[in-house]
């Protein structure tokens, strides 16, 4: 691929994010439009920004790159990842928009710690932080280093070089516009996107030789494991294979960046047009990735890095302006995750904590400097510890989503849940889904996925089945 066609490209991208950036800034005033957008989110940027922010790099690359690895037996994880959203767009959306509306929340954080008081929402609201600090950061790690990969593989740039230079572009416009730049920029990115799952695909099938080229070309290139919905293996392992894959959509239900999009929603009809967007944008681009990932195997049998298989076709299969363009689409996944993170990281230190209120009148500076705080623990991270992408952002999303998502579940459910069985059940979530990829290894990692999640609603639904026995008595 031609760098300086790839180069102009880019710079023209940038420069029209840049551009949003500068138009946001003059909708930023305060902490609701910094964090929330005035809550006044319209359906098309409600859907494709978190639909961007959901799919990020791990979708382009790692999941191409799986499907590569894995064979057919991915397209659990396309429909895991797509069942999961229609649960957080259908059920938790509505009631999270009235509810965070109706008690004028700026944070999921202020969400997850209602009605608690005193000491005790003091050290939930410290837990939670800490959790969405530790995570984010190791998350928007993974895609620094995205970015980081794709600045090296166009231009020859060293890594860390290339993971700064991205870095300093996202932070550019995430510091002067917030969250409305954040959600615009993300829409863009969500097009380009949606455009890339169309367009390869199509490229790829095409080249293989059509659908009869695709499925004789498969079962040539494959091995027997590779064609099986249950990678090889049978009975209740094979399950087990099916169900772990599916469960990676688990994590969609306690992404702090995810449902502060639903607490920004300007009404109830912008939510139901974006809930049916959004649909359509998940089953168009994660099991269009899926096919670019099998189709891969055929076209390119030999990586020694399956997660550069989208730049190894894109380079093949088409001319340097559309690969250019395709190549802007995976930074467009890259940012759309990263920004929306600095977003709830900055809220989480000015506004959750406090800081804001230590230093009144400086509610802004406080914001976008815990912007650069984060980003540039995340390009340390990135740049000396580095990590596959797929994994650190798996282990980050099953994380966030054992820890938060059943409370959100069962505040959102109407049931008053205390503050002291809030922090346990966090706390059992976040723990396990940390420590149990460690330990052991089942089929499909349906243990490590689903179990820490079962455990903290477990957690929060015991002193309501005690308190209603004693109550019977």
């Amino acid at each position: 691929m031609n760098p300086s066609i790839v180069a102009i490209t880019l710079v023209l991208y940038m420069g029209a994010l840049v551009v949003v950036g500068i138009w946001a800034s003059r909708r930023t005033h305060d902490e609701t439009d910094f964090f929330l957008g005035g809550r006044g989110l319209g359906p098309f940027v409600a859907a494709l920004s978190y639909s961007a922010s959901a799919a990020s790099a791990w979708t382009l690359l790692g999941l191409s790159g799986a499907a590569w690895v894995l064979g057919v037996s991915a397209l659990w994880i396309a429909a895991g990842a797509t069942l999961t959203m229609l649960v957080a767009w259908f059920w938790i959306a509505p009631r999270l928009m009235r509810w965070t509306r109706d008690r004028e929340q700026i944070t999921l954080t202020d969400f997850l710690v209602d009605q608690a008081q005193g000491i005790q929402r003091a050290l939930l609201v410290g837990l939670i932080s800490l959790i969405i600090l530790v995570s984010f950061t190791m998350y928007v790690a993974a895609q620094f280093q995205g970015a980081g990969q794709t600045f090296a593989a166009t231009f020859g740039w060293s890594i860390p070089i290339s993971i700064a230079i991205g870095a300093a572009i996202i932070l550019f416009y995430t510091l002067i516009g917030g969250f409305w730049a954040v959600s615009v920029t993300d829409s863009i990115q969500g097009v380009l996107m949606a455009l890339t799952a169309v367009l390869l695909p199509v490229a790829a099938l095409l080249a293989v030789g059509g659908p009869a080229g695709f499925v004789e070309g498969l079962q040539a290139a494959a091995a027997p494991e590779q064609l099986s919905f249950s990678a090889g293996r049978a009975g209740l392992i094979g399950l087990g294979v099916i169900l772990g894959s599916l469960a990676i959509g688990i994590g969609t239900f306690g992404q702090p960046q995810l449902l502060v999009r639903f607490m920004a929603l300007r009404d109830e009809r912008a939510r139901r047009q974006a809930a049916w967007l959004t649909t359509g944008w998940y089953a168009l681009v994660f099991f269009g990735m899926v096919f670019v990932g099998l189709a891969g195997r055929i076209l390119q049998p030999e990586l020694a890095n399956p997660e550069a298989l989208f730049f190894t076709l894109t380079e093949t299969l088409f001319h340097p302006v559309f690969g250019a363009i395709l190549l802007a689409a995976v930074l467009s996944a890259i940012m759309s995750t990263a920004d929306s993170q600095l977003v709830v990281s900055a809220s989480v230190v000015s506004h959750d904590l406090g800081l804001v209120k230590r230093f009144p009148g400086r509610q802004m500076l406080i914001t976008r400097l815990s912007v650069a705080l984060v980003v540039v623990l995340a390009v340390l991270v990135a740049a000396y510890l580095p990590a596959q992408i797929f994994d650190r952002v798996l282990s980050s999303w099953i994380a966030l989503g054992s820890a938060f998502g059943p409370l959100v579940f069962l505040r959102l459910s109407g049931r008053r849940v205390s503050a002291g069985p809030a922090m346990s059940s966090i706390l059992s979530g976040y723990a396990l889904a940390i420590a149990l990829p460690q330990l052991i290894a089942t089929p499909g990692m349906l243990i490590e996925r689903v179990l820490p999640f079962f455990v903290a609603m477990v957690v929060l639904l015991l002193p309501i089945a005690t308190a209603r026995a004693e109550t019977g008595r």
